[in-house]
């Protein structure tokens, strides 16, 4: 699973296989947390996230949401710039 990017001890990463992963989203990691994310709508599908670190993944997901869809549609992975 790529690494799409790194912030405050988060990573970010998303499965490229869509049509066993739907609805469209990522897996943030912190620590030994982690969540599945629907980046269209910042809401936690699986698992959880501490509340600061959820905060931070929900604002660089409003910043990254048509980068992410795109790279969900065409599945050509790039890195996405940190939060900051």
């Amino acid at each position: 699973m790529p690494v799409l990017s790194r912030f405050y001890g988060i990573i970010i990463r998303m499965y490229f296989l869509q049509s066993e992963h739907n609805p469209p989203h990522i897996h943030a990691i912190y620590n030994d947390d982690v969540a599945a994310i629907d980046f269209m709508t910042g809401e936690v599908i699986e698992g959880d996230l501490p509340t600061k670190a959820l905060a931070l993944v929900r604002e660089w997901l409003s910043i990254h949401k048509h980068t992410l869809q795109e790279i969900w549609e065409t599945q050509e992975f790039k890195k996405i710039p940190p939060l900051e």
